[in-house]
């Protein structure tokens, strides 16, 4: 899988919004999950001009769940 095709694939279609950072439903990061496309097709503009874009991830836990780019924290490495 490409997480930079164009067309969403299935699993995006039962994903639901998660407010932090992690699967809503068992807290794995992001970087755990199975697969990941980003929505780069359709960016949103935030106030000050910037492009944020929908990430979708699938969990190991079945949960398919997205975020918004903007959303996510700022790495410490």
């Amino acid at each position: 899988m490409n997480a930079f095709d164009p067309v969403p694939p299935q699993w995006t279609t039962t994903a639901i919004h998660a407010h932090g950072f992690c699967c809503p439903a068992c807290g794995a990061l992001s970087m755990a999950a199975e697969r990941v496309w980003l929505n780069r097709g359709s960016p949103v503009f935030t106030e000050d001009h910037r492009k944020k874009w929908q990430e979708f991830y699938y969990c190991a836990c079945d949960q398919a769940w997205w975020a918004w780019s903007t959303d996510r924290p700022n790495s410490t490495n």
